[in-house]
């Protein structure tokens, strides 16, 4: 009987270790029979795709699914991950449900699988926003002059220059975040087109980088796409807020009570040492966290840490 679940991700070259160490993580779980694993190519080399080949389902070859100008590219094959995952079931036809994680990600608990899974039959999409307890703040606004303001959050500056108009940009301007970093959907969900349709504005003018973020995140605030919001467990970013760490039982815990599990830790963003080493460069790179006692402790964050 063939898996009606895939999770995918991608890769180039540089991001290969990353890669590998998520596979990893899923199978490191029983329940990870009933998924496939399948992986867009960004430009991994030949030795590392052969090692691939026995540890996932399918290997496809990314594209621009959108035209984009080669000024914009700059030889950055890396950046169709922008564009491709908005595209999964194109690549990747003959399943039910479409789970996306980044490379720099893994799954520390499989219970984020389980809701992501739940969450895209119950809903058009499945996904996190960037707002949890101990967050400092969910934007960057320049005052001047006493009472006026400037908006320089993430979603109302992107919008701007990629000819979105106002009041679009003001809509989604202090929306919680949608990271698309990890999400999911079924195969025939509206998600799909409404994405595509905003992507391909946000790529009309504005820049690659962010694109697929921006379109999300008007289909879900703008358009009304049904949405799931996920605990933020099933993304956690710990560039945003760092976990703690449970020593008796191996696993990362969220910092604040009751300290549940972590389901998928995120690294985007970086997290640097002293040295501003990014952990994602070396796995050997390690940070100081706190475990469950308050005890800090010399740790790397990557999959290859755990124990």
């Amino acid at each position: 009987m063939k898996n009606k679940t895939v999770i995918i991700s991608l890769s180039d070259e540089k991001y290969f270790n990353l890669l590998n160490e998520l596979i990893e993580s899923i199978r490191s779980f029983n329940q990870s029979k009933e998924v496939d694993i399948c992986i867009l190519d960004a430009g991994m080399n030949d030795n590392q795709l052969e090692i691939l080949k026995s540890k996932v389902k399918e290997i496809k070859k990314a594209e621009w699914d959108i035209e984009v100008p080669s000024s914009k590219i700059k030889n950055r094959e890396w950046l169709k991950s922008q564009i491709s995952r908005a595209f999964l079931p194109k690549y990747f036809p003959n399943y039910e449900n479409y789970i996306w994680i980044d490379s720099d990600a893994w799954v520390n608990d499989w219970v984020a699988i389980d809701l992501l899974i739940k969450g895209c039959e119950q809903k058009s999409l499945a996904i996190t926003q960037t707002i949890a307890p101990g967050y400092k703040d969910v934007g960057k606004v320049k005052w001047f002059l006493g009472s006026f303001a400037i908006v320089k959050t993430q979603n109302f500056k992107h919008a701007i220059r990629s000819g979105f108009d106002y009041k679009i940009a003001r809509k989604i301007a202090f929306a919680p975040h949608l990271n698309i970093g990890v999400f999911s959907m079924k195969r025939n969900s509206e998600g799909w087109n409404l994405w595509q349709k905003n992507l391909k504005k946000a790529l009309s003018k504005g820049r690659i980088f962010g694109s697929e973020g921006l379109a999300i995140n008007i289909s879900v605030y703008v358009d009304g796409l049904d949405t799931e919001f996920l605990p933020n467990s099933c993304n956690w970013i710990a560039s945003h807020l760092l976990p703690k760490y449970d020593e008796n039982n191996s696993v990362f815990v969220e910092p604040n009570l009751p300290n549940n599990k972590i389901g998928i830790l995120h690294l985007a963003g970086g997290i640097y040492n002293e040295q501003n080493i990014d952990l994602r460069d070396d796995k050997n790179i390690k940070i100081n966290i706190l475990t469950l006692n308050n005890k800090t402790l010399s740790k790397s964050l990557r999959f290859s840490s755990i124990g």
